[in-house]
């Protein structure tokens, strides 16, 4: 199966103008967790998830609407093409531990997003692949090590 027969094709992207608070509204309103950020046309330079935000604005003592996109976003993302196979697209999410890639064609321009969520609402595969399950416990496991242990409040 190819990426482009699973993707989201109708995605929205920020541009490096944005701010942090632009970006934030753009996620809230379009009920979104990332946003590829676009440049010259609609190349893919970098990206910015609700998790980066919130990181960002919750460790700076600036307002929102002052903070430039471009100092937040990841620059150049892993992405994946439409025409590529989705289990090599997994082992990049998996190498990543990201939950979305950009998908771009050969010059970098923006043609869709291809999540985890695509992948689990849109095949019938999700329990009987190992390709599929070994990306999300890797993914999870990511987050998991990245916590405190249960019942402990991490204080700075």
């Amino acid at each position: 199966m190819q990426v482009q027969e699973i993707m989201t094709r109708e995605v929205t992207a920020a541009s490096l103008e944005m701010n942090a608070a632009q970006a934030a509204e753009v996620m809230w309103n379009k009920n979104c967790g990332s946003l590829p950020v676009i440049a010259d046309g609609g190349r893919v330079v970098g990206i910015v998830t609700d998790r980066d935000l919130f990181i960002a604005l919750g460790t700076q003592n600036r307002r929102p609407a002052d903070v430039p996109l471009g100092e937040i976003m990841r620059p150049s993302p892993s992405v994946c093409s439409p025409e590529e196979d989705l289990h090599r697209a997994l082992d990049t999410m998996a190498k990543e531990r990201v939950r979305r890639l950009p998908v771009v064609d050969e010059s970098g321009m923006l043609q869709g997003v291809l999540s985890i969520d695509d992948v689990i609402v849109r095949t019938k595969a999700i329990f009987t692949d190992d390709g599929i399950l070994r990306t999300l416990k890797i993914i999870c496991e990511a987050q998991t090590n990245a916590q405190a242990p249960r019942g402990e409040l991490v204080t700075a």
